[in-house]
């Protein structure tokens, strides 16, 4: 298939939203496409008041609630491909630390190595053994499969965090799941904490 006989909005839906759903990203509650993410500078010329052109991307990717991260087609349209660059640095790495590291020529973490970054910072001792245990295992996880994979209560169902009790029971060591959704989204934090 010749890609320069595509239109944008073509190769957005043939190649990109794919490959972005094949790494682990939500089409529910992550990805947004034909964004508008600004409203455009205010210009005041005497008592008139006016806005430019609002800024738009292709794509908008929400790696964390209220953290967009937007991503421009233009990769596609040069020819570079998602896997490519997967390939090109090393696929345990998240899609954030990729881009980054395209953008910005910055090395990218490994998920390992930002989970370990995490156990350095001793970040668990706000938290009761066992829910330090649960963290801990949900961060292992998160260094093998990703972040979304961590924020999925159905891994608290799978070894080794269901050798810690029913989900219920994890639940209740958190005090309530809207404690434990809060102790997810501090280790989210703290996985992108800059050091």
């Amino acid at each position: 298939m010749n890609k320069k006989s595509l239109s944008e909005r073509d190769i957005c839906t043939k190649f990109i939203t794919p490959a972005l759903e094949k790494i682990g990203w939500d089409t529910q509650w992550q990805i947004f496409e034909e964004v508008s993410f600004t409203d455009g500078k205010i210009y005041v010329r005497g008592k008139i008041t006016a806005r430019r052109t609002r800024k738009r991307a292709d794509y908008i990717l929400y790696y964390k609630p209220n953290i967009p991260i937007a991503i421009i087609a233009e990769l596609i349209d040069q020819g570079v491909m998602v896997e490519a660059l997967y390939e090109s640095v090393d696929k345990q790495v998240d899609l954030f630390d990729l881009i980054c590291h395209v953008a910005y020529d910055k090395p990218p973490l490994t998920r390992k190595e930002r989970a370990n970054n995490v156990k350095k910072r001793n970040y668990f001792t706000k938290y009761g053994e066992q829910a330090r245990k649960v963290l801990e295992a949900l961060l292992d996880k998160y260094a093998d499969q990703g972040i979304k994979n961590m924020e999925n209560i159905q891994n608290l169902t799978i070894p080794p965090n269901s050798d810690f009790g029913s989900v219920t029971e994890i639940i209740k060591v958190f005090g309530s799941r809207e404690a434990y959704d809060k102790a997810i989204k501090e280790l989210e934090n703290e996985l992108y904490k800059v050091a």
